[in-house]
């Protein structure tokens, strides 16, 4: 007889409690679309401490988020802002220049070495790219050494090997198969190096459904899975809504607020209002407001 098959299903809390002080994890996603914000809220409310990062290539204002909240001791990312809302991400760049967390510095291409080096199960992947400029001196982790076969001065780029990945997808069914829209190229990366991930996901679909498309299958085999209808917000979920510009302006204006005139007032009125306060992804979306979200919807 075949055995049933477990469903995975969790919600944000049970998924943000396997989060836990200094550990390295990764959360996917594009600067300002496809976040796991559902969680990542969570793990803010429960006051994990001295996590090291690993974000996407372009990381965005969900980093920031957590740089701000007090959460992240360490990140690996090639880039942190907020495109047209802030060239650079603001809490970010004070946490960076006061030393208050450490930076891995990389460029985009070192950086998906370092997760298919943790993916293969090698120490380091070789990479050329780096070689003749100053990356080895500010990234003392990046070792110039001589390739045995031809001779030449290549990079190792070390493994970062996350222990859990935080991903958000359009929809996947109840045991791990998930399907994402329009985006995900950088997400596989992540789920490749990873002990184990979790994915957050606008709506959980039958298995039917996915064997229907077998192909549109992004990731399989997750640990766990996360219904949050509209997870994202304020960013944009491809298929779903669009980006909440003002939403996304009222965090920026906050963050600069710190940044720019040292005034953290209007940063933590924003996490009480929009984190603290409310004790669950749908207490959130309460907040936010039907009529928001509805403006939001991807017709």
């Amino acid at each position: 007889m075949i055995p049933e098959r477990k469903s995975l299903i969790i919600d944000e809390r049970q998924a943000a409690a396997m989060i836990r002080d200094g550990m390295t994890i990764a959360i996917g996603g594009f600067i300002n679309s496809s976040h796991p914000m559902a969680i990542v809220r969570q793990i803010i409310r429960r006051g994990v401490k001295d996590l090291t990062v690993i974000g996407p290539a372009s990381g965005g204002l969900d980093l920031d988020l957590l740089i701000g909240a007090g959460c992240v001791k360490k990140l690996v990312t090639a880039y942190m802002g907020g495109e047209h809302y802030c060239p650079i991400a603001p809490l970010f760049r004070v946490a960076a220049e006061r030393g208050e967390i450490q930076v891995w510095e990389c460029d985009e291409g070192m950086y998906y070495c370092a997760l298919r080096a943790a993916a293969q199960g090698l120490p380091f992947t070789p990479w050329k790219a780096g070689i003749g400029t100053s990356f080895p001196q500010v990234n003392p982790d990046l070792k110039v050494f001589t390739d045995p076969i031809n001779g030449e001065p290549l990079l190792a780029v070390p493994a970062i090997k996350p222990e859990i990945a935080l991903i958000y997808a359009a929809h996947a069914d109840p045991y791990g198969n998930v399907q994402h829209i329009g985006t995900g190229f950088g997400d596989r990366a992540l789920w490749r190096a990873a002990g184990k991930t979790i994915v957050q996901v606008e709506k959980i679909i039958p298995n039917e459904e996915i064997r229907k498309n077998p192909l549109a299958t992004s990731i399989y085999g997750a640990d766990a899975i996360v219904r949050a209808p509209y997870g994202s917000h304020p960013f944009a979920a491809p298929g779903y809504y669009i980006e909440d510009e003002e939403h996304i302006r009222e965090y920026v204006a906050a963050a600069n607020a710190y940044a720019k005139k040292g005034d953290r007032r209007p940063f933590e009125a924003y996490l009480h209002k929009y984190i603290m306060e409310p004790e669950t992804h749908a207490d959130y979306l309460d907040v936010v407001g039907i009529k928001r979200l509805i403006s939001l919807h991807e017709y």
